[in-house]
């Protein structure tokens, strides 16, 4: 995709500053400041730079998250477009008996449907059609997300940077094609300790999960990364994140697709642990 020219020193400076976070443990102050509070170019750069660091590192890319999809979580961040952020392989913690806490900063938790491609979605037109057609199955899912700026105070480029404040992701067993269920038709529930914390609807995504991941695969597309098979799509929340402290259990309740939950371990965050 091609962009303006951003400010690579400022570029570099958000990136080191969300690593350092990542790294200690320790959250940061906004980073809108260095980019500017509308640059989602210089934005979009930072992410593209940790997400460089973490391929040297030796991170396998599994798939993408899209954030800020859903008007109730738009206006609990204050802004007005989705965004897109990457997924690695250990952000999956489906198998894991507890979700760790210690790898976290200011948890939250959103109940999403994920959609599993079986085709690439990088060349030629991205119609309906197609991107349905490129969908293997559907499972219901938590994304928990999380933020490396303090007090989740975050502006888009805030978010953006710190690649669309991404944290973990839990996914069910129970799978479903779009044969069988229409994701604009689910209704969801979620619950933290089995109190009813949040409620929505396919309908709050876009107007459709599929109005999500259609964005997702022209908006890759355009920035040289396209969708490609065997990836795992977050297709966006479907209501009002809700905090997840250490020592909460959560279960969303997703129609057709069944249930998901996690248990969040009783050990939260340190400078140690994330050094580990």
């Amino acid at each position: 995709m091609t962009h303006r020219s951003v400010d690579t020193h400022a570029v570099a400076r958000a990136a080191s500053l969300l690593a350092a976070a990542l790294d200690e443990g320790r959250p940061v102050a906004p980073v809108r400041d260095l980019l500017g509070e509308h640059d989602v170019a210089a934005a979009y750069a930072v992410q593209q730079e940790l997400t460089r660091r973490r391929l040297a590192d030796g991170a396998v890319v599994v798939g993408r998250k899209i954030g800020l999809t859903s008007p109730a979580v738009q206006r609990q961040l204050g802004v007005d477009q989705p965004d897109f952020g990457v997924l690695f392989a250990d952000m999956d913690v489906s198998g894991l008996p507890e979700v760790p806490s210690g790898r976290l900063l200011q948890p939250k938790a959103e109940a999403e449907i994920a959609f599993v491609l079986k085709e690439d979605l990088a060349d030629g037109d991205l119609t309906p059609a197609r991107i349905r057609a490129a969908v293997d199955h559907a499972v219901a899912a938590l994304e928990i997300v999380d933020s490396r700026i303090a007090d989740w105070d975050i502006s888009l480029t805030d978010t953006v940077a710190d690649n669309a404040s991404s944290g973990l992701f839990v996914l069910a067993e129970h799978r479903l094609t779009l044969d069988e269920f229409e994701p604009r038709e689910t209704s969801m529930r979620l619950y933290a300790d089995d109190v009813l914390v949040s409620e929505g609807s396919g309908a709050a995504c876009l107007g459709d999960p599929l109005n999500a991941l259609a964005w997702l695969a022209r908006t890759a597309r355009e920035f040289g990364e396209p969708l490609r098979a065997g990836q795992v799509v977050l297709s966006g929340a479907l209501g009002p994140m809700v905090p997840t402290p250490p020592g909460t259990r959560i279960r969303a309740e997703i129609s057709s697709l069944g249930e998901v939950t996690a248990a969040f371990s009783e050990k939260a965050a340190s400078s140690e642990e994330s050094n580990a």
